[in-house]
C-alpha cells in the first residue's frame, strides 16, 4: 500500500497542492490502492476521490510537523509507527521525516532557495538548506518535475544518477477550450475581466517576475489601451515591491487583481485570455503555461530553467527581465491574428503530450524500484 503525503493539497497550496493532488487522482485512476497522509486534518480537506482515502495523520500545524520531522535526523524519535504496513510512502512536498522501516520517494519540484536565495524567506530558506540533503540522502528515489531540475539537483548535491528520475508534470482532462458562451460570460463577471485582456496565473512573489510584466504592460499601453492585464492569484511573500511598482507606474485602475482563483474557473478564464504571460525567473517545472496552451490560449513565456521543457516551440519564449522585448512580443500578439492561431494549434498539440496518467505509470515504476532499493539494502 502506497502512502502519498497530501497535505499540500488539502491545505490548497498552489503548485505543490496541485501536484500531489492530479498525481494521486490519476494513480487511482489507474487501479492503484492509495493512502493519504495529512499533517493536520483539521481546517484543511481534500477533494473527491481523495477525500475517500484512507488517512494517516500527526495531528500537528504546519511548522510543527516540519520540525517534528527534521528531528528525526538529529536523535529525535523515528516515526515509522505513523506509517506501519505502507509499502512505500511518498514525499510530495519537500517534507520526509527519516524511517528506517519504510522504503520512502522524494519529488524534489526545485531548489529555488539555492539558486534565487533572495526570493525566499530567510525561515524557509535555512531550513531546506539545512534538511534538503538529508530529505534526498534518505528516499530510496527521487523524482525531479523536469530535466533542468534533475541538472541542478546533481550538480548542486553530488547525487548519484541512477537514484533520480524525470517524470514530468501533466494536464488534468479539465483543461481544454471552453466555448460554452454562458460559461465564458459567468467567469468574465465574477472576476470582472475586460473585453480583452492579457492574463498571468500564478502567486504573487519576487521569482515570478512580475516586475517585468508590469513594465511591459505599462509600455503596451498607449497603442493598446484597451487591453486589460488580469493577474490571477493569491499573495506569496515578498509582495510589497509589486504594489509598489504598481502603483509607481500609475497602473492600479488598469491592472486587475482576482486573487486565488478556484480550480473549477481556471480553465473558462484561461479561454477567454487573449494571451498568457509568464516572465517567471525560475520555475522547476511551469505548470501554468502548459494549461493554458492546453486551453488553445497564446503564450508568452520565459526562457529560463525548465520553461522551454515545457513549452518548447509552442510559444513565445523571452529573456525574463527585458521589459522592452516582452512589451514588442505583446503588441505583435495582439496585432496578429494568424500568429495566435498558430501559437493556439501549436500549443494544443503541444500540451497533448504531457499527461497525468504517463506520469502515474512512470511513478509507479519508481515506486517498485524504491522498494526493491531498500530490500538490496537490507540484505
Amino acid at each position: 500500500m502506497v502512502c502519498i503525503d497530501l497535505s499540500a493539497a488539502a491545505q490548497e497550496r498552489a503548485g505543490l497542492g496541485r501536484y500531489a493532488a492530479s498525481l494521486a487522482q490519476a494513480l487511482l485512476a489507474l487501479g492503484e490502492p492509495l493512502q493519504a497522509f495529512v499533517n493536520d486534518p483539521r481546517g484543511s480537506r481534500l477533494a473527491e476521490p481523495l477525500s475517500a482515502l484512507p488517512t494517516r495523520t500527526v495531528r500537528l500545524s504546519r511548522k510543527p510537523w516540519r520540525l517534528r520531522a527534521a528531528a528525526t535526523y538529529f536523535g529525535g524519535p523515528l516515526l515509522d509507527g505513523v506509517f506501519a504496513g505502507v509499502s512505500v510512502f511518498h514525499a510530495a512536498e519537500h517534507l520526509l521525516p527519516r524511517l528506517r522501516r519504510v522504503p520512502s520517494v522524494f519529488t524534489l519540484h526545485d531548489i529555488a532557495y539555492l539558486r534565487y536565495p533572495q526570493y525566499h524567506l530567510l525561515q524557509n530558506r535555512l531550513f531546506l538548506s539545512l534538511m534538503m540533503p538529508r530529505f534526498l540522502a534518505q528516499a530510496q528515489r527521487i523524482i525531479a518535475i523536469s530535466e533542468s531540475t534533475r541538472r541542478e539537483a546533481l550538480a548542486a548535491y553530488g547525487l548519484d544518477p541512477a537514484k533520480i528520475e524525470v517524470i514530468p508534470e501533466g494536464v488534468e482532462p479539465r483543461f481544454g477550450p471552453v466555448r460554452d458562451a454562458a460559461l465564458l460570460a459567468a467567469v468574465r463577471a465574477r472576476y470582472g475581466l475586460p473585453q480583452r485582456f492579457i492574463l498571468f496565473v500564478g502567486t504573487i512573489e519576487p521569482r515570478k517576475n512580475l516586475r517585468t510584466l508590469l513594465e511591459a504592460y505599462a509600455a503596451l499601453r498607449p497603442s493598446a489601451p484597451e487591453v486589460g492585464l488580469v493577474i490571477a492569484g493569491g499573495k506569496g511573500w515578498l509582495y510589497a515591491d509589486f504594489f509598489n511598482q504598481l502603483r509607481a507606474l500609475g497602473l492600479e485602475g488598469q491592472v486587475r487583481l482576482t486573487g486565488f482563483v478556484p480550480d473549477d474557473d481556471l480553465p473558462a478564464l484561461l479561454s477567454a485570455a487573449e494571451a498568457f504571460v509568464y516572465p517567471s525567473v525560475y520555475e522547476g517545472f511551469g505548470l501554468p503555461p502548459l494549461e493554458a496552451m492546453a486551453c488553445g490560449t497564446p503564450v508568452l513565456c520565459s526562457d529560463a530553467s525548465s520553461l522551454p521543457e515545457v513549452v518548447g516551440q509552442a510559444g513565445l519564449l523571452l529573456p525574463p527581465t527585458d521589459a522592452a522585448a516582452w512589451a514588442a512580443a505583446l503588441q505583435r500578439m495582439l496585432s496578429d491574428p494568424a500568429l495566435r492561431a498558430d501559437l493556439r494549434e501549436r500549443g494544443l498539440a503541444r500540451a497533448r503530450q504531457f499527461t497525468w496518467e504517463a506520469a502515474a505509470k512512470h511513478t509507479l515504476a519508481v515506486y517498485k524500484q524504491a522498494v526493491e532499493a531498500a530490500r538490496a539494502h537490507r540484505a
